[in-house]
C-alpha cells in the first residue's frame, strides 16, 4: 500500500521544523559572537590603515620614474597641476626620489635650471564591502531624524553576518614633465605611473578579522 500524501507531508514536517531550528540556533551564535556595534574613532581623520594604503601607493607609483636627465641639476618642483586631495602623501615620496637621484631641488622658481611639473590622474581609496547575513538595522531612522527634524527612536538591531569581508585598496597615479626655465623645451617627462596596495579583513561567523594584504597590518590590541 502507498503511503497517503498527508503521510509524506507528516514525515517532512519535523525535518523541515530541524533545519529551521538549526539554521535559527546559528544565527543566535553568530548573533552572541559578532552582533556588537563597532564605532570608528579615529585622531586624525584618517585611520592609520588607510594612510599606509596611501603612502604605499604613492611609493609604489613614483618608484618607477626615472630622473637620471636631471642629475647634478637644480630644479624646482611646480605642484600647482597636482590637483589630487591626498597630495603630500605622493609629493613627499616624489620629493624624496628626486634627492636621492642626484638632483638639486631648489626652493625657489627662479633659482632652478628646470621646472619639474607633476600631476596626477587620482589618488585615494576605494572599499569594498560584502555581508552574507543580516545587516544592521535602524542606521537610517537617525538619519531621517536629521533630515527632518523630528525626533525619530533610534533602535539599531546588530549586525549578525555569517562572512563578512572589507577589502581596501589604494590607489596614486603620478606623471611629470620637465623643462628649462630659460627655453621651455622639454628635458623629460612621464606618463602616468600608477600605485596600488590593498588590505583585505574577512571575518566567520564573527570571529576574525583575519587579514591580508600588503601593507602592515594594523593590531588594536594593547600590550
Amino acid at each position: 500500500m502507498k503511503p497517503s500524501v498527508d503521510g509524506v507531508i507528516g514525515r517532512r514536517r519535523p525535518e523541515s521544523r530541524r533545519m529551521a531550528l538549526i539554521v535559527g540556533v546559528a544565527l543566535f551564535a553568530v548573533a552572541l559572537a559578532g552582533g556588537c556595534s563597532h564605532v570608528r574613532v579615529t585622531d586624525p581623520a584618517r585611520t592609520a590603515t588607510e594612510q599606509f594604503l596611501l603612502s604605499q601607493a604613492a611609493i609604489a607609483a613614483v618608484k618607477p620614474l626615472s630622473f637620471e636627465a636631471l642629475h647634478g641639476r637644480k630644479v624646482y618642483l611646480d605642484d600647482k597641476y597636482f590637483a589630487a586631495s591626498e597630495r603630500e602623501f605622493v609629493l613627499g615620496e616624489l620629493r624624496a626620489k628626486l634627492l636621492l637621484s642626484g638632483v638639486q631641488v631648489s626652493p625657489q622658481r627662479e633659482e632652478a635650471e628646470i621646472v619639474l611639473e607633476v600631476r596626477s590622474g587620482g589618488v585615494g581609496i576605494d572599499r569594498y564591502e560584502s555581508l552574507f547575513g543580516l545587516p544592521a538595522i535602524g542606521a537610517a531612522a537617525a538619519g531621517a531624524s536629521a533630515a527632518t527634524g523630528v525626533p525619530v527612536p533610534s533602535i539599531v538591531t546588530p549586525e549578525v553576518a555569517i562572512t563578512k569581508e572589507i577589502k581596501q585598496v589604494g590607489f596614486a597615479s603620478v606623471a611629470y614633465v620637465a623643462f628649462w626655465v630659460d627655453t621651455g623645451e622639454v628635458v623629460a617627462s612621464s606618463g602616468p605611473s600608477i600605485g596600488k596596495a590593498y588590505r583585505d579583513d574577512w571575518w566567520l561567523f564573527g570571529f576574525g578579522p583575519r587579514t591580508t594584504g600588503n601593507i602592515p597590518p594594523v593590531d588594536h590590541r594593547i600590550e
